[in-house]
């Protein structure tokens, strides 16, 4: 026997044999990377908005939720993102949804509020939803962003027992003391109001 070359000890033979007995389906076959959900709508991606620029709260609990809130960024998808990251802003919303294919961030938990309405009471009783593009740019208006927007908006209508109707579905033009136009004389309310309640 060759004395320079070690065989394994007994007890490295024994652990051997009971790894080998143990049936394949119990062992793990990637790493636990147990998280919470971070997000609400599962088709969404995590993008989260600097604590700077919302409110932390409990929501429905703290403040009941009654609207949802159409913008439009007047940014590309990736500067609005990173507007929502730098805590300097104070601006952000719940959601930004990208033109050219309908990619949804969430940027804020809905739980909390994003300051996106310009009106306390509002942010506080809304989520809100940018939309990548310009007001007087239709192009941007894509038919994946409709789409994916508006199954966005359904789920959310959905979770909060919020009416689909224009009465609670609104821009923010539509928000009391804003100065803001948006979506704006393109966005195609019939169109994404028959989206919102075909789903």
């Amino acid at each position: 026997m060759d004395r320079a070359r070690r065989l394994p000890s007994r007890r490295r033979l024994l652990q051997g044999a009971a790894l080998a007995a143990v049936p394949s389906a119990l062992l793990p076959t990637t790493r636990a990377t147990a998280r919470p959900r971070a997000v609400d709508y599962p088709l969404a991606e995590w993008v989260p908005a600097s604590t700077s620029n919302y409110t932390a709260a409990n929501r429905p609990s703290t403040y009941p939720v009654d609207y949802v809130i159409v913008h439009v960024t007047q940014e590309t998808y990736a500067d609005t993102l990173a507007i929502f990251q730098n805590p300097a802003k104070k601006v952000s919303a719940h959601y930004v949804v990208r033109s050219e294919d309908g990619h949804i961030a969430q940027c804020v938990r809905e739980r909390n509020v994003a300051w996106h309405a310009g009106n306390w009471d509002y942010n506080t009783r809304s989520i809100g939803i940018e939309h990548e593009g310009w007001v007087d740019q239709p192009e941007y208006f894509t038919d994946a962003m409709y789409e994916q927007s508006a199954l966005l908006t359904s789920a959310i209508c959905d979770t909060y027992g919020i009416p689909k109707n224009r009465d609670h579905i609104i821009g923010h033009v539509e928000v009391p003391g804003s100065d803001h136009t948006d979506p704006g004389p393109y966005w195609d309310w019939p169109r994404y109001m028959d989206l919102v309640n075909s789903v």
